[in-house]
């Protein structure tokens, strides 16, 4: 079984990878600050990931084209969604009310998503990283690595 990266898809772009274990095992943002340089990068990002299996990404519009080429081309099961798909799974109702609201309490599940998974602690933790982990999250259970939350994980 291979890994998993997640990617809050954006400029600014957030990246978690997922081992077989379904445990996070890297996070980290990127600030491409054009579409070009975002694109030309796709590349590179997934050579640097040996036994990449699964590409999950959140997003679409323009940028979302150069990572669905690179997956189909290298064979990638690749898994595309909207934040409300993994908000709903791992947010509670009452978290997602206000955008802010659901900001906030991503945040709080990724920072307990890294401490489940023994990472490395983030001296700060920007919001495209910590969604990035929950994309990955979803992306784990969604791929039935888990079959549901960890206790440690559950609201």
């Amino acid at each position: 079984m291979g890994v998993l990266l997640a990617v809050d898809l954006g400029l600014k772009t957030g990246l978690a990878l997922y081992g077989a274990d379904a445990r996070l095992l890297w996070y980290r943002s990127h600030n491409f600050g054009t579409s070009e340089r975002l694109k030309r990068a796709v590349h590179a990002i997934l050579n640097d990931i040996p036994d990449l299996e699964v590409l999950v990404i959140e997003g679409g519009g323009l940028l979302a084209p150069a990572w669905e080429k690179e997956a189909a081309r290298r064979g990638l099961r690749m898994l595309r969604l909207g934040a409300e798909a993994w908000r709903e799974r791992l947010l509670l109702p009452r978290e997602q009310r206000s955008g802010s609201a659901a900001k906030q309490h991503a945040d709080q599940l990724a920072r307990r998503v890294i401490a489940w998974s023994a990472a490395a602690r983030p001296t700060s933790l920007r919001h495209d990283a910590a969604e990035a982990i929950l994309i990955g999250l979803w992306g784990v259970l969604e791929c039935g690595w888990l079959e549901d939350l960890p206790p440690a994980l559950r609201r």
